[in-house]
This record gives C-alpha cells, structure tokens and sequence, in this order.
C-alpha cells in the first residue's frame, strides 16, 4: 500500500512540473558587429585617390584542424570556413581595395551568359568584366591548441573555488601578387589568441551520517573563433597597406595610378 501511494506521489509530482511555466530563453535580437580598433583606425587614415582593384580566389582553412572533444569523433572544422567573405568585407571596409568576385566566378559566367541571351541585339550586350591589378592569395594556415594552460583554486573543510583557462592560437597569411608580372610584392603574417576561461565554486560536505549538503556554480568564457579570424584578417589588410606605402608601391596621393591601369585594360 505504501509503494502504490509513493509511486501515486512520484506521478503527480511529474505531472505537475510540465504545468509549471518554464522561465523564458535570453534571446537577443541580432546586430551588426562592431567595427574594431584596427579598422576604424585604417578608416581614419587618408585613403587613395581611387581604390585599388583586387581579386581574392580562395583564402581557405589550410589546417584541416577539427574541433577537439573527448572521447567523440567530431567533423566540425576548428577554424571558420568562410574567411575569403570575411577578407572581401575588410578590403571593402578599409576603402582601400575595390574586390572583384572570383570566388563565385562561374555563377557570374553563367549569370552575364544568361542575360547576354535575353538580350539578343549587339546594342544591349554585357560589358567586360572589371580586371584586378593585384591578386590576394593566402589563408589560415595555423591553429594551435592549448598553447598556454593554467589556473588556480582553494578548497577547505568541502568549500572551494577554482578558475582555470586556457589559450588557442591562430595564424594568418596574406601575400600581395602583381597580376601583370606575377611578382608577390608583399606578404604579412599575423597571429590572435583565442582565450577560454572557466571559473566555478562548490561545497560537499556531510552534515549529519546520512545527509549530505552538495551545491555547485561556474560559467566558462570561450571567444569565438570567427572573430578571432577576422581580427587576423583586418590587422593583415592593415599592415599590407602599411608595408606598400613604406615601400613604395602606392601612397594616398598617387595610388591612382594602378586603378587607372585597370580601367584602360577594362576598356580595351
């Protein structure tokens, strides 16, 4: 009798847990990522004359890094995949660079071949398109793991603290080449560590010979990986721009002269 009433109990008690509200999620509306220090100091530099046209076909993971995880076989990539967008939108941004699409060149083919059908007359044919007068190649080439590891803690009598973290690291190519004479006139190299933090405190402890007190509260911090990426990716963009002006290859005030190049092979 007494087990059909404690199993009565255990029932009415599940049961009324799924007819109490349950707290609402935090979810936040989405927003436009900040614009970083690097960037907005390169915005306010004075840029060129004429932006400079580029071409990007490919600035892909080069680690074939996967995420680590314990005991599972896991097939998602440590670093984004998508770092060539990331890099047209640095280059669109410094005001610097006017990119051309490569990545997605046989989409436009077959676009520009589509609309050159519905034309039909000579009148209405589809311009050439834009040339690039440098070629950006390059990609992630790096990601270490557990580059630097650590934390402390205290613990007494059942009560405790603890933090520990740990450090990725993530590595940056970016090579400038001249699409007239295949030189690479430039090429940077840059690095961003990737942070994860984790702090907690508990107690457990017996107050009595069959009762047991045992609490527990943490968070852990992780910096995403994509932002990390791109930091590398603005701060190249940055020190490529840099590195051309002390050497030569353009300055604010002259650097018209390659997009003008560009525009005259556009035309004949």
């Amino acid at each position: 009798m007494v087990r059909l009433v404690l199993i009565s109990l255990m029932l009415i008690s599940i049961s009324a847990c799924s007819l109490i509200s349950k707290p609402d999620l935090n979810i936040t509306t989405a927003e436009v990522n900040p614009i970083s220090e690097v960037m907005r100091g390169l915005q306010a530099q004075p840029g060129p004359k004429f932006p400079i046209p580029v071409a990007v076909y490919s600035f892909r993971d080069q680690t074939g890094q996967y995420k680590p995880q314990a005991n599972v076989s896991s097939f998602s990539t440590a670093v984004t995949q998508g770092a060539t967008s990331m890099l047209m939108q640095t280059l669109l941004d410094s005001k610097w660079f006017t990119p051309v699409e490569r990545e997605g060149l046989q989409n436009l083919l077959t676009e520009r071949k589509i609309s050159s059908k519905k034309s039909g007359t000579k009148g209405d044919e589809v311009p050439v398109l834009s040339t690039a007068r440098l070629l950006l190649e390059g990609g992630v080439i790096s990601y270490e793991t557990n580059t630097s590891t650590g934390g402390s803690g205290v613990e007494y009598y059942g009560i405790g603290a603890s933090e520990m973290y740990r450090e990725d690291l993530v590595t940056i190519y970016l090579r400038a080449v001249d699409v007239h004479t295949g030189k690479v006139m430039m090429s940077v190299s840059t690095s961003k560590r990737v942070l994860s933090q984790e702090m907690r405190a508990g107690l457990f402890r017996y107050t009595s010979l069959n009762r047991l007190a045992e609490a527990e509260i943490g968070f852990t911090t992780n910096e995403p990986v994509q932002f990390c990426v791109l930091q590398a990716i603005e701060l190249a963009v940055a020190e490529l721009i840099d590195k051309g002006i002390k050497q030569g290859y353009w300055n604010p005030t002259q650097v018209a002269q390659p997009a003008e190049k560009a525009q005259e092979l556009s035309q004949s």
